[in-house]
């Protein structure tokens, strides 16, 4: 229902989207969509690009008067930092960057590679995730992420949390995080790769309030609804694990510690009173809390390079090194709550879609009346 393509480099002129599938009838507010994105600019460990930009997006169409019309919506970014012709090419790629392999599959240097690989391509998506966000509030959705480990920082779960907690908890956190005390851990730790000249990644956990039972889908593999939500949030830079609810912890317990039971009442209809599954079972939506944990490793640009080899001349030497953060994992969260908000606002159009906020409002209403009358 929903889909984006995004374009530009890091140092390129400008960044821009396209989202194609947004109703019509949308009210767009552009200080919210604009706010995300100097939070994701901010938190803890972040480089100086950040001082340098000020990111804000302005409207390609697709919105008239404020509302979407139902056609394309487009973004577009500027840079003020535009030197991409100017910048040196490169020869030794970083390992774990996608330089190497990128240099050798499209036949090309480096430079064109790490420009796009960039994680500042992820701009562009917290635009799209906002509007999608937008879009989900209007049916009382909230989505919202915190930061849950930094490098051997672990803050303790609390299950009971739903988005708009998190979200007040975080307020003043610099570090997206909901533990004060930890915070002050996460922070040393931080500046202690700083000082080493090195990097730290971490997890962040998603939460989704507010979801309705039924988005996704148990019939057919690409509609599984935990199937979509990994697929987009394995593809942000630096991420190699995503986690539903409990995840790897269930690969240890017994199965009557695994799951959870069912309840019933007049007011709640259908409920559970745990949420090990992470508001996902068979693919599908059970009317919990969406809970996500994603695990983004270090970044690859190190102060102190790791070794590489000169692809001129094929010997061994240092990686290069481009300007970049010592840790993104606060920026990470914020960037994988608008993920997530793209694709529950996908299966939502998916299960109510119509062409106007009006007609989803009436399909919604009168599915949710089966649901308590079920």
């Amino acid at each position: 229902m929903l889909q984006y393509i995004t374009t530009g480099e890091s140092h390129g002129q400008y960044l821009a989207t396209l989202l194609e599938g947004m109703p019509a009838g949308l009210g767009v507010e552009m200080d919210f969509i604009n706010g995300l994105l100097r939070k994701r600019q901010g938190g803890y460990g972040r480089g100086g690009r950040q001082k340098i930009e000020q990111d804000q997006v302005q409207i390609l169409g697709g919105v008239v008067k404020g509302k979407t019309t139902g056609a394309p919506v487009g973004f577009l970014l500027v840079n003020k930092d535009f030197k991409i012709e100017s910048m040196p090419e490169l020869f030794r790629p970083r390992p774990g960057h996608a330089d190497l392999v990128g240099a050798l599959k499209y036949q090309q240097g480096i430079r064109p590679v790490l420009e796009r690989a960039s994680a500042r391509e992820t701009a562009m998506r917290v635009a799209v995730g906002a509007l999608c966000q937008l879009f989900l509030k209007k049916f009382g959705i909230e989505v919202e992420s915190h930061v849950v480990r930094i490098g051997p920082v672990e803050v303790p779960e609390e299950a009971s949390l739903n988005a708009l907690e998190v979200r007040r908890r975080i307020e003043k956190s610099d570090c997206r995080c909901i533990s004060p005390g930890k915070e002050k851990e996460m922070i040393a730790a931080i500046d202690e790769a700083r000082r080493r000249k090195d990097t730290l990644g971490g997890c962040f956990e998603v939460r989704v309030s507010g979801v309705p039972i039924g988005l996704g889908s148990y019939v057919h593999h690409d509609r599984k609804l935990d199937g979509r939500l990994a697929q987009h949030l394995m593809s942000m830079q630096s991420v190699k694990a995503v986690e539903i609810g409990h995840g790897t912890r269930l690969g240890g317990v017994f199965g009557s510690e695994a799951h959870d039971e069912i309840f019933h009442d007049e007011k709640r209809s259908y409920y559970h009173k745990t949420n090990r599954a992470g508001g996902i079972e068979g693919g599908t939506s059970n009317g919990e809390d969406l809970v996500v944990r994603v695990t983004m490793k270090p970044i690859s640009t190190l102060g102190q390079p790791l070794s590489s080899v000169n692809m001129q001349n094929k010997k061994p030497e240092k990686a290069d090194f481009e300007r970049s953060d010592h840790c993104a994992v606060p920026a990470g969260s914020l960037i994988g709550a608008c993920l997530a908000s793209f694709v529950v606002a996908d299966a939502f159009l998916e299960k109510f879609g119509g062409d106007s906020i009006a007609e989803i409002e009436r399909n919604y209403q009168g599915y949710l009346r089966q649901i308590r009358e079920a």
